[in-house]
Order: structure tokens, then C-alpha cells, then sequence
């Protein structure tokens, strides 16, 4: 596994991809929390609560959680390229063992994803404390709450980077692949949620299990209000967490075990 681990270490960082996805966490994390502390929830269309709020607060961090498809989608380049450049050839010949390669795949981008959540939470922290004291608004949350929520969204993009990687080594195909990941993030869901009975399910769906972890409820309240049923009720952190990564391995481990005999095909 060393070999396998330092090898895809080396490969990744031989390219571009790393610095244009620490690059987005930055943008992403410091530019669009500082934008809208800026703007101020209060100016949004529709209103939101002011950041002096806890509500307006935990909605404005919150929104970080619909950028989980950039890490995924980086997660899923980072697969599916080998096999459109050819590399993949190569590297199963060089390491017969499909698991392992998968393994060190993982391995390596879980440390990728680790650091792209490090920065987007830092960088969201920085640009918040930095603009609510310019603008000398209160904050609606303590300090060490708030550090803690952006733990939690950057612990959920370190996740759905490793969810990528599992579906791009499953479907193989780039463009598959990414339709896949953004379609069903910013389309499927939702669809899902309209559906009677199904939205039952939506505390096991990846968006349940992110909203989970990330305390942001936006989606199930509004869909909890349209439908006038009952309040959804989400896992706890921990579990959302949890199942974010059941999502990504498993994803991985069917990956492993369908076309096993298609690896150098």
C-alpha cells in the first residue's frame, strides 16, 4: 500500500488539480461568506434573518453545503481522467490488485479533501469574524459554535470529495460520472423530496446525511412546509457523517467487485 499511496501522492500532484480546488475552497469559503456578510441576509431576495440571528446565521454558513459538488466532482475527475487519458491501463498493470488501488486512491484524496475543507472552513471563518467586525454586526452564535459548525461543513466536504472517487472509479466515464454527482446533488433530491412517501427517506439520502451534519435544515423545513407534513428528522452529526462515508465506500467496494474483469479494457 505504500508504493500504491506514495505513487498516486506523486501523480496528483504532477497536475493542476490540487491548486485549482484549493483555490475554489478559497474562493468559495472566504469570498461567498464574506460577499453575503457583507450584503447581509437581511438584503437576500427573499429575506433572510440578520447574521446577529442564529436562524440567519446557521442559513448563511449553510449554504456552503450546496457547494459539496465541487469537491465531488474533483474527486470524480480525479478517477475517471485515467481512464480517458489511458493511464488506467498502466496503473493496473503495474498494481493487478484493484482494491488496493482503490484503497490508495481513497487514501490519498481523503488527505486532498481533508485539506479543501481546512481551507474553505478558514477562509469562511476568516472572511465572517473579519467583515460582521468591519460592519460591527454581533454574531448570533458564540465564537467556538460557530468554528464548530464550519468544522462540521468542511469534515462533510472532505466526505463527498471520497463520494467522487468512489462513483468515478463505478462508472468509469467522465461525463457520466459528473451528470451523475451534480445532476443528482442539485436535481434528484429535490425531485425526490416532491414525491409522497419517499421524502420519508431523505434523512439516509446523501442531502439528509450533509444537512445532518452540517445543521443546515433549509430543504427539509421548506419541504416539510409545502407539503404540510411532519418536521423531518434528521440523524445526528455523527451519523450524518457516518453515512456520508458508507456512501463513498460502498460506492468504492461495488466498484471493485462488478467489473473486475474490465480493468485494463
Amino acid at each position: 500500500m505504500t508504493p500504491l499511496i506514495r505513487a498516486e501522492s506523486r501523480r496528483l500532484l504532477a497536475t493542476r488539480m490540487w491548486r485549482g480546488l484549493l483555490l475554489a475552497a478559497v474562493l468559495l469559503g472566504g469570498g461567498l461568506v464574506g460577499l453575503m456578510a457583507l450584503v447581509g441576509p437581511e438584503n437576500f431576495d427573499p429575506p433572510l434573518p440578520g447574521l446577529d440571528t442564529e436562524v440567519g446565521l446557521r442559513s448563511v454558513l449553510g449554504i456552503l453545503g450546496y457547494t459539496a459538488f465541487v469537491p465531488a466532482a474533483a474527486g470524480t475527475l480525479a478517477v475517471t481522467s485515467e481512464y480517458r487519458h489511458g493511464t488506467a491501463a498502466v496503473t493496473f498493470l503495474f498494481a493487478p490488485r484493484r482494491g488496493r488501488v482503490l484503497a490508495a486512491k481513497l487514501a490519498t484524496h481523503a488527505v486532498v479533501g481533508l485539506a479543501y475543507g481546512i481551507v474553505l472552513a478558514g477562509s469562511a471563518a476568516v472572511a465572517l469574524f473579519a467583515v460582521t467586525a468591519a460592519r460591527g454586526v454581533p454574531l448570533g452564535l458564540p465564537a467556538p459554535t460557530v468554528l464548530a459548525l464550519l468544522a462540521r461543513i468542511g469534515l462533510a466536504m472532505t466526505v463527498y470529495l471520497l463520494v467522487g472517487v468512489g462513483v468515478g472509479a463505478l462508472l468509469r466515464n467522465q461525463v457520466a460520472a459528473l451528470a451523475v454527482v451534480v445532476g443528482y446533488l442539485y436535481l434528484g433530491e429535490p425531485v425526490l423530496m416532491m414525491i409522497p412517501g419517499v421524502s420519508a427517506l431523505y434523512p439516509v439520502l446523501p442531502g439528509g446525511a450533509t444537512a445532518a451534519l452540517t445543521d443546515f435544515t433549509y430543504l427539509a423545513d421548506a419541504m416539510s412546509d409545502q407539503t404540510g407534513g411532519d418536521a423531518v428528522h434528521l440523524l445526528p452529526p455523527a451519523g450524518g457523517a457516518l453515512l456520508l462515508t458508507a456512501y463513498a465506500l460502498v460506492a468504492a467496494a461495488v466498484a471493485v467487485i462488478v467489473p473486475m474483469r474490465r480493468d485494463v479494457t
